[in-house]
């Protein structure tokens, strides 16, 4: 409990108690009996209640978040230069009182919403834009009492700068910076840079009057009916832009998609040509690389062919006709019984399992 309250407490006790030992006095007198050591009493009760109450009407004890004005009959000028300071202070009693005021943030709130603003009702802000349209403003001041002026916040508004001060300033710089914008500018791209006008202006104007402005708060803007449905109906206008143009790019998308894919199969079947005519290139070239080094084995070793001839036949091929005046093996011939009547001294060749050098060519005998 603050020791003023105390005091104060005890002090009014005392006068009740030095009131009643006063009628107790006059009842006893009246009926004719001794008062003197009630007298004493009261003289004793009377004494410290005075002496208490001087005390506690010259303590005066300030909170943390508070500053005091002395209003003075003593003081040249009607009071202290100085505020008093939070802790237990003391004034001269009877001659002098304190003028507590708040340093704390407070918040000032102007809407539309009834329960809502300092104001009960409709207390949001009509202004009118640049082009002439109207609008409504809620909003929040939050500000405080500048601790090193509080006497000059004292003599020049008092207890009035709530109502007389801030509230007026407030609106007033509001419909100001509204005015020095467009309808447009205001809910869209100059909203940061009208919030920041209202500001710079209600700092300065405080600023003058003794208070800090820690923040103002731009809670929402609202239109005429007329213009919000002419709003809505653009948004609507644009959202169908949007969401056409939206279509037509995914259908762009999806045709570069396709041409993509068909440039890939087609890029595919390019490298896939490419890759076989490589392939065929490369077969051709070791052919007639193995044609130019069988040429060669040829020309080195002509028994090579007679090999290779006889090497490629059946393995149930077990004798050769051989043809007579021919340098090279030949498609055997064709024997009947017109052009041969009978061989039976024709001597079969077997066939060798390798050849060195050409075979010899062999001539039918004939029949004696």
């Amino acid at each position: 409990m603050n020791v003023t309250f105390a005091l104060d407490a005890l002090a009014s006790l005392l006068w009740l108690i030095t009131a009643g030992l006063i009628v107790l006095a006059i009842v006893r007198a009246s009926r004719a009996r001794p008062v003197k050591g009630l007298s004493v009493s009261i003289l004793a009760t009377a004494i410290t209640a005075v002496i208490l109450t001087t005390i506690s009407a010259g303590l005066v004890f300030i909170q943390p978040e508070e500053r005091g004005v002395v209003i003075s009959a003593v003081a040249p000028k009607g009071y202290r230069e100085t505020a008093l300071q939070p802790g237990l202070r003391w004034i001269v009693p009877f001659f002098e009182n304190v003028k507590i005021y708040p340093i704390s943030r407070q918040t000032y709130t102007m809407s539309i919403a009834p329960n809502e603003g300092q104001v009960k009702g409709d207390d949001s802000i009509t202004a009118r834009t640049s082009d002439g349209q109207q609008v409504t403003i809620d909003s929040s001041v939050i500000y405080a009492v500048d601790p090193g002026r509080v006497i000059q916040l004292h003599i020049e508004w008092q207890d009035r700068y709530t109502d007389d001060l801030v509230r007026p300033l407030s609106r007033g710089s509001i419909r100001d910076a509204i005015s020095q914008f467009g309808i447009e500018q205001v809910y869209s791209s100059k909203r940061d840079e009208l919030k920041q006008i209202i500001t710079d202006q209600l700092a300065t104007k405080f600023d003058q009057n003794g208070l800090i402005l820690l923040d103002f708060v731009l809670r929402n803007i609202t239109f005429s009916p007329e213009y919000a449905a002419s709003v809505e109906q653009k948004q609507i206008a644009e959202q169908t832009a949007q969401q056409a143009k939206f279509v037509v790019e995914q259908r762009k998308q999806e045709a570069e998609q396709a041409r993509q894919v068909a440039q890939g199969s087609a890029d595919a079947v390019v490298i896939k040509s490419k890759g076989d005519a490589q392939a065929r290139l490369i077969q051709a070239n070791a052919e007639a690389q193995a044609l130019t080094l069988l040429s060669q084995s040829l020309k080195d070793n002509p028994a090579l062919l007679n090999y290779t001839f006889i090497n490629k036949m059946g393995p149930g091929v077990q004798t050769v006709f051989l043809p007579n005046n021919v340098p090279y093996l030949l498609p055997l011939p064709t024997a009947n019984s017109s052009s041969v009547q009978a061989v039976p001294q024709l001597q079969p060749t077997p066939l060798p399992t390798a050849l060195p050098t050409p075979l010899p060519l062999l001539s039918p005998t004939p029949t004696p």
